[in-house]
């Protein structure tokens, strides 16, 4: 059990906000929103976005006035055509955008790991619409991000290859900076090297990362991240008075980690890094990052998330201010601030059932890769969503019939109801918990000797088949899951069924299969490689999370 004082200090949210909140909640993203960049447009409005690899629509954008009531406003790749991933594994493709903005205008750049590498999108207004990509191919690397100075001078500063190529170590890389012309999107002159290595390049310093430029104070300053996105994951700061000069490392780096902490300790959040800084309106400053929230050691399926704490200055110095050496669960909400209860729920305990009875799918739905084709119906704002049972599955590289939404609780239960009528055995519809191609649970409905069965596969492996009625076409399934157990059930009437034994949800953790996502839940169906024109009705979805530090 964890310990009811910790509990105790939270003093909010059971399924739902309660009133006169005093505190906000980590993560401030649940689920894996991984990689936050966040801009302003010095007129009290902050934009956020966040990595989705192989994911459409990609790069979510979020947007705040108060830096903790947030609210999903659009995708920057929301147009099927802006870029192709097919082909790209789960965790590959989109990694690490940065937002800035300059002079009315939006700047988001990213990188298509595997792909045609580093690009910059424009937009007039982050919600949408984003511009198609304009590529990067002399800059080589990873996370770019721009910097606008006062003086004119735009640069864009990146991850990259180490000096001449030649890697003293594995993981040794580069922190690059090159001038952008934001007129024409494009660099100009040679890049330079910045950071060599990381901080101390005699301790063998590994993947410096997640640059950002910020000047402040009569300093430049550049923060990258260090030691990689697991357990040793950390954020540096440097700073000089002249952009041209060499950047000087801060001797109290690093600025944030939970590196060196025990690991056994009570509600651990680890990982912190990967950072960004942004001045509130009231003028205090607050830093996002990822971190994760493990069940056990480094075990964890809610993916890399988006913590927000505050940030103190010490001679001229950013810090961030985690009121102690660990990373809390919540903390003071910004002078002048309240929770707004109108939101759809992004922290916290909370319940949702999604019954597809707008026009268009909400933001929080994702797919695998960009569609070729249309293959989901709203059916015009009626409740239900149809999707066409394609022969794509979710262990190949293209783009299935599935839409998840993120898995954003240690303990929750997700369940549907599904209409389908399977017309061979290859044929099936239901619900799917998916980490990656290869590692992923899936509860159908589906046909066996011409008689409907309720199945359950670990990935391609059916581990349970129980026979229905012959009149059984409607399905309701659900899934609970408590840390790293996953329980399958189903129901044609009266009373939920176990549908085979306890799962191991330690096979959907990041660590296990792998990758840089958690798991997703949602509706799938697949005629598995054959051709079909049959279709399943998912009538609704419901989510809850109930995580024990959250309760009362």
């Amino acid at each position: 059990m964890r310990k009811l004082l910790f509990s105790l200090l939270l003093l909010f949210i059971v399924l739902g906000r309660g009133a006169a909140q005093e505190n906000f909640l980590n993560p401030i993203l649940a689920g894996w929103y991984p990689d936050p960049a966040i801009t302003d447009d010095g007129e009290g409005n902050f934009y956020m976005v966040h990595s989705t690899f192989a994911f459409y629509p990609g790069i979510p954008v979020f947007h705040s006035t108060d830096l903790v009531n947030w609210k999903q406003v659009g995708n920057v790749i929301h147009r099927p055509e802006q870029v192709d991933l097919h082909g790209f594994g789960t965790s590959r493709a989109v990694f690490a955008p940065d937002i800035s903005y300059d002079k009315g205008t939006y700047y988001l750049t990213c990188t298509i790991v595997d792909g045609k590498g580093n690009f910059v999108m424009t937009a007039e207004d982050p919600a949408g619409p984003w511009s198609d990509p304009v590529w990067l191919p002399e800059v080589s690397g990873i996370d770019p991000g721009l910097f606008f100075d006062d003086n004119g001078k735009s640069y864009l500063v990146y991850n990259s290859e180490p000096p001449n190529n030649q890697a003293k170590y594995e993981g040794h890389r580069t922190i690059r900076m090159i001038e952008f012309d934001k007129e024409n999107l494009k660099t100009i002159g040679e890049n330079r090297i910045l950071v060599d290595g990381g901080v101390d390049i005699s301790t063998e310093p590994v993947w410096a990362e997640g640059p950002r430029i910020y000047k402040l104070n009569g300093y430049y300053y550049l923060m990258t991240a260090e030691g990689g996105t697991a357990v040793n994951h950390s954020e540096m700061i440097y700073r000089n008075t002249n952009i041209d000069d060499e950047f000087i490392p801060f001797e109290e780096n690093p600025i944030l980690t939970q590196r060196h902490l025990d690991p056994d300790r009570e509600n651990p959040i680890t990982s912190a890094g990967h950072a960004d800084i942004v001045q509130h309106p009231n003028g205090d400053w607050y830093g996002v990052f990822l971190a994760v929230r493990p069940y056990e050691g480094d075990l964890y399926n809610t993916g890399r998330e988006t913590f927000l704490t505050p940030v103190k200055w010490e001679n001229d110095w950013p810090i961030f201010d985690l009121g102690g050496e660990e990373i809390k669960y919540s903390y003071p909400l910004p002078e002048g601030v309240e929770l707004k209860n109108d939101l759809i729920p992004l922290n916290g305990n909370f319940s949702f059932k999604e019954k597809f009875d707008k026009k268009e799918l909400p933001l929080n739905w994702m797919m695998l890769r960009n569609p070729k084709t249309n293959w989901y119906d709203l059916k015009n704002g009626a409740e239900g969503i149809i999707l066409k049972t394609r022969p794509e599955t979710v262990e190949g590289e293209a783009n299935p019939s599935f839409l998840g939404h993120r898995q954003q609780h240690i303990i929750g239960e997700v369940s549907i109801s599904v209409e389908f009528d399977a017309k061979a055995e290859n044929e099936k519809a239901g619900l799917l918990a998916f980490q990656k191609e290869t590692h992923y649970y899936y509860a159908a409905l589906s046909k066996e000797n011409e008689q409907p069965v309720v199945q359950l596969y670990k990935s391609d492996e059916l581990i349970e088949s129980i026979s229905l009625d012959n009149t059984v076409s409607e399905v309701e399934f659900k899934l609970k899951f408590e840390e790293d157990e996953y329980t399958f059930y189903y129901k044609t009437e009266g009373e939920w069924q176990q549908l085979g034994e306890t799962q191991d949800g330690k096979y959907l953790s990041t660590q296990v299969a792998g990758g840089f996502v958690g798991v997703n839940l949602g509706l799938f169906t697949t005629s598995n490689g054959k051709p079909s024109d049959n279709e399943a009705l998912f009538n609704w979805f419901h989510y809850s999370g109930n995580d024990e530090v959250y309760r009362d």
